[in-house]
């Protein structure tokens, strides 16, 4: 072992509350310097899943440091060739690789990912005095004086990753230019990564539905009912408690659906704490002895990507589209209820695993993936992102619906709880699909104003293809005069 991310419950005072983050060991133990910027992330709110992202960073430079300690003097060099290899891979044209690492080759967008989490984590080193001088990389024996090391080089030579000080100073300019990341192709976004809407009324009622236990059916129909009814995205809809689905006061058939952030979202009930704010974190705390889903690991860990909310009390609204799905959630929930009431469960989450290994549990999203795909299975079709086959294509047919439909763009933008107009674009773009048929109808368009009586000032394309090609076709072939083709 080189270096791998474990999670540690790291304790900083007498009140022996730990915080459960990612950190990385080595052979020669924990790497202190990375756990202090892990911490400092984690501070910062920043998500578990981007923190993993940067220690998988850190952990690719570690394991290149040590592969290469005796083969490069010049530290500008070894970090020029680090990044090659984040895009060639380490693995030769004979299936070989020395080093021992065995890379694959990267994509653009990750070697560029890979290098921001670097300069952040580098830059972070630089700032807090971490960065030592030490007379090249060889005499840096350690993990943690390579990594030291390196965030000297960064900010007192040159910045090895290519974001230069002063790019008025060309030879830096130079320098930097071998070392910096590629620029990634622009991207653009069409109907593959939405859920094609032709297979929803067969994945919903067949492939959900058909479930051999009920209790699956019937909590996997709601969830389903929330990522594509209402465009919620899966981490959102886990997160949803058995206290926030409530009955419409003026259609008590139709639901309203809630989901708090629990982190600063209201307590349910009107609960008041022993001390301090009546949010879902104390409430969580208090009354389960448990942290909000946000701030755990593995398996239990549920996100929140949502930077606003529709209520002061810090939750999301469901706004089913069309609204009927409201009824339906309704009728489903409530026999769902039955079953999850009868389901022993120490928490106040509305779906549980009903799996005898980990029964009452609270559902994870992984366990939700796995049905997902079965149902996907149960009306031939298999899991592929490309295709929209999963389930945040989803939220993204929820947003092409709503386009569709004519709504107001500043409604999507309230009804995807997004915080720019901006953010809707990628759920609203028009599909290829919409765009081919959209150009047909105005290449049909013009043929019917080809066919029109021509105005004096218009363009006669019959008579410029008879009369305008003589130097250019002179034996008639793409005007169709050539009388040798009418043979053919």
């Amino acid at each position: 072992m080189i270096a791998t991310k474990v999670i540690a419950k790291i304790v900083q005072d007498s009140s022996g509350v730990a915080t459960e983050i990612p950190v990385i060991l080595t052979d020669e133990g924990v790497l202190e310097s990375v756990t202090d910027y892990v911490l400092s992330l984690h501070l910062s709110g920043t998500a578990i899943s981007t923190i993993n992202k940067h220690i998988q960073s850190i952990i690719l430079l570690i394991e290149f440091l040590e592969a290469n300690k005796s083969m490069f003097a010049d530290p500008e060099e070894m970090f020029s060739v680090f990044v090659r290899r984040l895009y060639s891979g380490t693995v030769n044209e004979n299936g070989l690789d020395p080093s021992g690492l065995y890379w694959i080759p990267a994509s653009t967008g990750t070697v560029s990912r890979h290098i921001s989490h670097l300069t952040n984590f580098t830059n972070w080193m630089a700032d807090k005095g971490r960065g030592h001088q030490v007379n090249s990389l060889r005499t840096a024996s350690r993990h943690e004086e390579r990594i030291q090391y390196a965030a000297w080089f960064r900010r007192n030579q040159n910045d090895f990753l290519g974001h230069i000080k002063d790019k008025s100073i060309n030879t830096t300019v130079k320098r930097a230019r071998s070392i910096k990341g590629r620029t990634p192709l622009a991207k653009t976004e069409d109907d593959a990564i939405a859920f094609p809407t032709a297979q929803w009324e067969a994945l919903f009622l067949q492939g959900f539905g058909g479930a051999k236990d009920i209790r699956v059916a019937l909590r996997d129909k709601l969830i389903a009912l929330l990522i594509h009814g209402a465009g919620f995205r899966r981490s959102e809809a886990l997160l949803l408690w058995v206290t926030d689905v409530f009955e419409d006061p003026n259609d008590p058939d139709k639901a309203i659906v809630r989901i708090y952030n629990e982190t600063e979202g209201k307590a349910p009930n009107d609960w008041k704490p022993r001390k301090g704010s009546a949010t879902r974190k104390a409430y969580l705390k208090e009354r389960y002895a448990r942290a909000p889903r946000e701030d755990l690991q593995g398996t239990q860990h549920l996100g929140w990507k949502a930077k606003v909310v529709d209520h002061k009390d810090g939750y999301l609204e469901a706004y089913f589209f069309p609204q009927d799905w409201a009824k339906v959630f309704m009728s489903i929930w409530r026999k769902y209820l039955v079953y999850r009431a009868a389901t022993e469960a120490h928490h106040p989450y509305a779906f549980v695993s009903f799996d005898t290994r980990y029964l009452g549990n609270p559902y994870t999203s992984s366990a939700f993936d796995k049905s997902y795909a079965a149902a996907l299975k149960r009306i031939a079709l298999e899991p592929n992102k490309s295709e929209g086959l999963d389930p945040h294509g989803h939220r993204h047919n929820y947003g092409r619906r709503l386009r569709e439909a004519g709504i107001d763009p500043f409604l999507i933008k309230k009804c995807m709880h997004h915080k720019s107009l901006e953010s809707q674009v990628v759920y609203t773009l028009p599909s290829s699909a919409q765009v081919s048929q959209a150009l047909s109808e105005a290449s049909q368009q013009l043929q019917i104003g080809s066919d029109a009586p021509k105005s004096s000032t218009a363009f006669d394309w019959k008579t410029l293809a008879e009369h305008g090609f003589e130097d250019i076709d002179p034996d008639g072939y793409f005007t169709g005069k050539n009388p040798k083709l009418g043979k053919h």
